[in-house]
């Protein structure tokens, strides 16, 4: 065992959580709190908070403002773009106030943060002052780092909507920023994220009684055509749940003052979120798509998405996994079932079994897609070396089929037993169409 994780199993918890805390002031104390010259917008949530991130930087940017953006996926700061190396959604404290010292010095003035609840209970947002949070969606979810509660899992993230309000009022660019949360309407947290006060709230979704609802949603292979209000929107992106991922960005682009047109060609930038419902072409007669659905939820919405494109008579393959380190088992049953029922073929696979034994993960899942009636060797493969899982999960494809890579989106990197390793799912799926091509 190394030292850093040592530490933490001897050290009281207040000890632990007092050194993180510290670390995060001293932190933003050393790069001057560069978070006081920029519109901070925080999204947090369970599902689809890269994707809401993209949404609203694009839109912005589309707007006329330099954007800064931190990601799981990827970083912007300002014109330049990168993925984000670090296994993490906030990366460390010195990391993290470094990537936005250079947003201000790159001279942006919004910055969008995708706000995880490991971050905030490791106190990774203190010392950023937030001015808008937005609220994706709420369930059960890395519970075990919140000890198995659902409800000190919300608390967690209601945390850094509840210091809200108590950050100072900043002015940027000669005006003075308001405070405001932005919220789904359609979640049954919104409620409580709501509750805390604030100079402006606004609601969207798809229910009726959201402030900016979307109706009219049409779903097809060349993305998703929606209104809202009197105004036609379409996303390059797949999948109709990519719907509620936008609707932040037109909120705010609306509170921004951003015309209509530039919202509507912001949106339709966003053509790849890197291993987000990702493409992957290499000339083959089927569609890959990479993709980050690590939950019960989220491979539902993922593989949804594949049915409606699918071809009839045509196949939907899913490969996936599950994370250890002591990551919610139940959603590994969850997946697994989801796989088993929706998908025509399953490949479970390693994602970051970090410690834990990669065969036991994999087969909680393989389990659960054989009560969903799916057979062991015949369309139900458990695979633990992942490349080898993604080989198999291409050969299984014809013509206008689907095939899914989930789990792991565009990470860099996979640790197993430990260690890290260099990855990345889309490279991976390249070479196996490569191999699959030339017939190796």
């Amino acid at each position: 065992m190394s030292l850093k994780p040592l530490i933490k199993r001897i050290a009281p918890a207040w000890v632990v959580s007092g050194y993180h805390f510290c670390l995060a002031y001293l932190a933003a104390f050393w790069y001057g709190f560069p978070s006081k010259e920029m519109v901070v917008i925080g999204v947090t949530g369970t599902k689809g908070k890269t994707s809401t991130c993209n949404f609203i930087g694009s839109c912005l940017s589309a707007g006329g403002y330099e954007v800064g953006l931190l990601s799981t996926a990827n970083i912007k700061i300002g014109q330049k773009e990168f993925l984000n190396n670090f296994h993490m959604t906030m990366p460390g404290r010195f990391s993290l106030q470094r990537l936005l010292f250079q947003m201000v010095q790159a001279g942006c003035k919004m910055c969008v943060i995708e706000t995880s609840s490991e971050g905030i209970k490791q106190f990774r947002h203190k010392g950023i002052i937030y001015d808008i949070l937005v609220f994706t969606n709420l369930s059960p979810e890395h519970l075990p780092s919140h000890d198995g509660s659902f409800e000190k899992y919300k608390e967690a993230k209601g945390r850094v909507f509840a210091e809200l309000n108590k950050g100072q009022k900043k002015v940027v660019g000669g005006i003075e920023i308001k405070k405001m949360i932005v919220a789904n309407y359609d979640d049954s947290q919104k409620d409580y994220f709501l509750s805390f006060p604030v100079d402006h709230k606004a609601t969207y979704g798809l229910g009726e009684g959201a402030d900016f609802q979307a109706h009219n949603i049409k779903a097809g292979p060349s993305g998703v055509d929606f209104q809202v209000k009197e105004a036609s929107f379409h996303l390059d992106v797949l999948g109709e749940f990519n719907v509620y991922n936008a609707l932040p960005a037109i909120v705010l682009a609306e509170v921004c003052g951003i015309a209509v047109t530039q919202v509507q060609r912001g949106l339709e930038q966003v053509r790849v979120i890197p291993g987000r419902m990702e493409k992957i072409e290499m000339g083959q007669s089927f569609t890959v798509l990479v993709d980050y659905a690590h939950e019960g939820r989220s491979m539902n919405a993922a593989l949804d998405a594949a049915r409606k494109i699918v071809l009839k008579g045509a196949k939907v393959i899913v490969l996936l996994g599950a994370e250890g380190g002591g990551r919610d088992k139940n959603k590994r049953s969850q997946m697994g079932e989801v796989a088993g029922a929706k998908a025509d073929y399953v490949v479970a696979s390693n994602v970051d079994p970090y410690d834990d034994p990669p065969e036991e993960i994999i087969e909680d899942i393989v389990l659960a897609a054989e009560k969903a009636g799916k057979v062991r060797n015949k369309n139900l493969f458990a695979i633990e070396d992942r490349r080898e899982g993604i080989v198999k999960a291409l050969s299984l494809a014809n013509k206008g089929d689907i095939v899914m890579i989930t789990g792991k989106g565009a990470e860099q990197s996979m640790i197993i037993r430990g260690k890290s390793f260099s990855w990345d799912d889309r490279m991976v799926v390249r070479e196996g169409l490569d191999k699959l091509r030339l017939g190796a």
